[in-house]
């Protein structure tokens, strides 16, 4: 069973084109289902039926995990034994009646304007790190991108001449995003005064460093987003992708079209971009209900 975790993991890999996180996630699921038959005494995947996944189910319950937890779990399972169906492991998919949990719809959390503002303003002065640090913000609330894309960036997919980057998203698929003029402005001061500071080699393609000249991890933007936050009192729970749930609600509370939208962010489906036309809608009738007088 471990070999065909194996040859599962290869096959998102080379031919779903995940990414490291989704990968690890599912990976993740499935050895701990693994470990569940092991113990339940079942050896092979051609022994695992409907009611072995229902007791697993049962057993993710029991031990109190979260109805998300659960509906990814199943998530991983169906994937797992579709990919076995295919190889002729095995000849039935027993996952194909499993229910998933419904989940409460959860609206992203996001900045106003007036909060974003105050935030981007959190890096001051002319040192490394400020610069740095400005051009990450300015740059992540102007295009949307997901974290782990901005910290991925090389220093040749931003064209500040041009206005714009080039971003590699999920499944390596690359679109174009615009900047704006502050984004611009941050990230070319921080190329010519701030990187060169932070580069150890000359042949770092990385865009954004860290002082041991290495590129800039997820877990070291996390810290820079917190510092912020907590300079600037923003007392809302704040994390890297709330500028991306930002950028998306204030384009479309401005009149952006959601197709637009679903582009810049690099949703496969319009419906993941969807959401973020709840939040317009509720933010409309607040204004109405605080505006109109027989509100």
């Amino acid at each position: 069973m471990d070999e065909l975790l194996g040859r599962f993991m290869e096959y998102i890999q080379v031919e779903k084109g995940l990414s490291l996180n989704t990968m690890e996630a599912y990976k993740r699921d499935l050895q701990k289902y693994l470990c569940f038959l092991k113990v339940t005494g079942i050896d092979t995947v051609e022994q695992v039926t409907k009611d072995n996944l229902a007791a697993y189910i049962y057993h993710l319950h029991k031990n109190k995990e979260s109805p998300a937890t659960v509906a990814r779990q199943i998530a991983s399972l169906r994937g797992f034994f579709r990919f076995l169906c295919m190889e002729r492991v095995v000849l039935k998919d027993p996952t194909i009646h499993l229910e998933t949990p419904k989940l409460p719809k959860k609206l992203p959390r996001v900045l106003s304007i007036e909060e974003v503002d105050l935030f981007l303003q959190g890096p001051e002065g002319a040192g490394t790190a400020a610069l740095r640090d400005k051009a990450l913000l300015e740059l992540l609330y102007a295009t949307g991108m997901r974290v782990s894309e901005v910290v991925g960036l090389n220093q040749k997919q931003i064209d500040t001449e041009m206005a714009f980057v080039r971003c590699m998203g999920k499944g390596d698929k690359e679109r174009i995003i615009p900047l704006g003029r502050k984004a611009v402005a941050a990230v070319t001061e921080y190329i010519e005064k701030g990187r060169p500071k932070l580069v150890k080699k000359r042949d770092t393609q990385a865009l954004f460093l860290n002082y041991l000249g290495k590129r800039l991890t997820r877990q070291g933007f996390w810290k820079i987003i917190k510092k912020y936050a907590k300079k600037k009192g923003i007392k809302k729970e704040i994390s890297p992708h709330t500028l991306r749930h930002s950028f998306a609600t204030h384009l479309l509370a401005n009149g952006a079209d959601l197709r637009s939208v679903q582009e810049l962010l690099g949703h496969a489906d319009v419906a993941t971009t969807q959401i973020y036309t709840h939040l317009t809608k509720i933010k409309l009738k607040e204004i109405y209900n605080q505006t109109h007088p027989r509100a």
